[in-house]
């Protein structure tokens, strides 16, 4: 698949719907970890020798493999607009840009309006620096 370059304009308009995707992402991420917590804790009283029942150990682990493929899907949804999703938790996003003739990421941090930073490609949030206006 070849490489998707936006405009500051472009990336903007891509925002609504990378927090709808941002949202359900850690909803399905919290999810995850609450059921795998409760998962390891009924393993584990079953390795005790304690009454467990099979099929409330197997329920979680098909809720478990639901939740993953739900999340890989919207995953795949911001794959395949271009934007590259670099942390989940802190819903850092990175859109592949020019300024100039210089190759950058145009930086998008979750609950921001708007992109108002950028950074070279070797670097990462940490490197940040204002678009000019």
């Amino acid at each position: 698949m070849a490489k998707i370059y936006f405009t500051v304009e472009e990336a903007n308009e891509w925002l609504p719907t990378l927090e709808q995707e941002l949202h359900e992402l850690q909803k399905l991420q919290k999810q995850a970890h609450e059921m795998s917590t409760t998962l390891q804790r009924l393993k584990s009283a079953r390795y005790k020798k304690l009454q467990t029942e099979t099929e409330s150990t197997f329920l979680l682990e098909s809720k478990l493999e639901f939740i993953d493929m739900q999340f890989r899907l919207h995953l795949q949804n911001i794959q395949a607009s271009g934007a590259q999703l670099k942390d989940v938790d802190r819903g850092l996003v990175d859109f592949p840009a020019f300024i100039g003739e210089k190759e950058v990421l145009l930086c998008w941090k979750q609950g921001e309006k708007e992109i108002t930073h950028y950074h070279g490609l070797d670097e990462g949030y940490a490197g940040r620096k204002p678009l000019e206006s």
